[in-house]
Parts: C-alpha cells; structure tokens; sequence
C-alpha cells in the first residue's frame, strides 16, 4: 500500500471565518493564511498546529455545498484530510475494494496539489479528503 504521511488538516465548517478565528487566536495559534476557493465557493483559513493544520472552512454563497452542509448540520468539524505520497494509487486500490468515492479521479488545486474525497458512507461517517 502507498505510504500515508500524516493528518495534514482538520476542516470546520464555520459561518465567519473572522468569528471562529478568533478563538483559535485567544489559543495562541495564527492564522496562516486565507484565501477564495471560487470552485467550491468558500474562503478557507489555515492555522498550523504542529505539522498539522486546522482549516476553518466558510461558504461565500448560499447555493455552495458548505452552505448546505452548514444549514443542515450547523457549524463543526467538516472532514480529516490524510497527506498521501500516491494518490492515484490509493484511489484505485480503494476502487477494487468498492469504496464509494466522491472524487474517483484526483482534483487539482490552482496550486497544483491534488486531492480527492472519500464519502462518508464508506469511512463509518467521516468525510475523510486526500492530498498529495
């Protein structure tokens, strides 16, 4: 199996990005960045955590995916995003397993990286993402 490096991040969805921040702020992290995501019609921020991160996760619409999860489960924690060193690997290997797969062809960010989403359904509930 490709190796798996490490929890890269942990999303929570929020309905403020400036709100939610501020209490990962009074906790002593920084916010490293944010920034638009137009294809998923969000805006995300990322604090570092050790080597890991949290993302804070905002719709910039009402017809967004994050807003719908947002209106039907409220603000929390979103997905688990698993740093992988083969991504197409992976996705194929879970492909002969018959694991449904929100991505079965890995995405590429405007930076470059790729990922891709695991559906709930197959992970015992958890959204889990993988990125390269």
């Amino acid at each position: 199996m490709t190796d798996i490096k490490k929890i890269h991040h942990v999303a929570i969805v929020v309905d403020s990005i400036n709100e939610a921040a501020s209490f990962w702020e009074d906790m002593g992290l920084i916010v490293d960045n944010i920034s638009d995501v137009p294809e998923q019609e969000s805006k995300v921020a990322f604090l570092s955590l050790g080597d890991a991160q949290i993302e804070l996760v905002e719709p910039t619409s009402d017809t967004s995916g994050i807003a719908r999860y947002l209106a039907k489960h409220g603000p929390g924690m979103h997905h688990i995003c698993i740093e992988v060193e083969d991504i197409e690997a992976i996705l194929l290997n879970l492909q002969q397993k018959n694991y449904r797969l929100i991505n079965p062809v890995a995405q590429i960010t405007e930076k470059g990286r790729k990922y891709a989403f695991i559906h709930p359904q197959s992970t015992h509930g958890v959204l889990v993402e993988l990125y390269e």
